[in-house]
């Protein structure tokens, strides 16, 4: 029975025409996801949204809240709590504190836009209990718009920006032969006390909580479609038993950028991403895998 590893059909294809010229990469954007955990009856919870099956890119894959950077955020110091941007550049592996500043803010930014979770708070060691009501609702779709940046959104609401409930995870790279593409660093987090997670997305038409065992279980089945970045994050969390185990382990993490390779053997199209060996994919020359 086939996975549920999400392939485009026009890969070989666009594969082809990187590797004879006639295809020139386009330059990843810094993007930043966040796999937001919950202590739940049999363990941890992810929180998934499903993407919606119009989208073009990805349209049916299960994955996390996240999506691009705001360059205005690299520029302006936002009220900060954690570790400095020093040290997130580090981690990181940017070369910059303001790359660093704008990676971090786009997790905290993605998730309070796409499940309505904001990860800051009046002071560097609270964090706001409720983020319901029309005014906040009016800032949180500023943001979705950028008519507000979420530099200007701390300032306007006086928050610190909790970088300690961050964690960083890993890093993966969009393939060359994809015509948009993410430097896309992941991110783990705890859902706060006194918050909820609700669909506020536009991009997607369902949310769950999830074991990551059990969504793992049902892409092995081909009931759920994911993209190798999502399944293969999701079994590493299958190996902790509580959020605080899994944000403890993050620090062990290897940051080095996941970027797909393509190659020809003997005709046949060899499709890999380093390091993870179930994602290979082999196309014959008639397309057939």
């Amino acid at each position: 029975m086939a996975n549920g590893q999400w392939y485009p059909p026009e890969w070989p294809d666009r594969i082809r025409a990187l590797a004879s010229g006639e295809l020139t990469p386009a330059t990843p954007r810094r993007a930043a996801t966040v796999m937001l955990l919950r202590d739940g009856d049999s363990g941890p919870e992810v929180h998934m949204l499903r993407r919606r099956a119009s989208m073009a890119f990805a349209g049916g894959a299960y994955a996390y809240p996240g999506g691009g950077d705001d360059p205005r955020d690299d520029d302006h110091l936002v009220r900060w709590a954690g570790p400095t941007r020093a040290w997130w550049a580090a981690r990181l592996g940017v070369d910059d504190e303001a790359a660093a500043q704008a990676i971090v803010c786009a997790a905290v930014r993605e998730t309070y836009e796409e499940a309505g979770v904001l990860l800051a708070g009046p002071t560097p060691e609270t964090v706001v209990g409720d983020t319901t009501g029309e005014d906040w609702e009016a800032d949180r779709e500023a943001l979705v718009a950028r008519d507000l940046s979420f530099a200007e959104f701390l300032d306007r609401r006086g928050l610190f920006l909790r970088s300690d409930l961050l964690a960083a995870w890993a890093r993966w790279i969009t393939p060359e032969f994809e015509p948009k593409r993410y430097d896309t660093f992941f991110f783990v987090a705890a859902l706060p006390a006194g918050q909820r997670t609700r669909n506020a997305s536009t991009e997607a038409d369902r949310t769950v909580w999830t074991r990551p065992a059990e969504a793992a279980a049902r892409y092995d089945k081909g009931e759920l479609l994911m993209m190798p970045p999502t399944i293969a994050t999701l079994r590493a969390l299958s190996a902790y038993v509580t959020p605080s185990e899994a944000f403890g382990a993050a620090g062990a993490q290897d940051m080095t950028p996941v970027l797909a390779q393509a190659r020809l053997e003997d005709g046949e199209l060899v499709l890999s991403w380093p390091g993870h060996g179930e994602f290979t994919k082999r196309i014959a020359p008639d397309g057939a895998r």
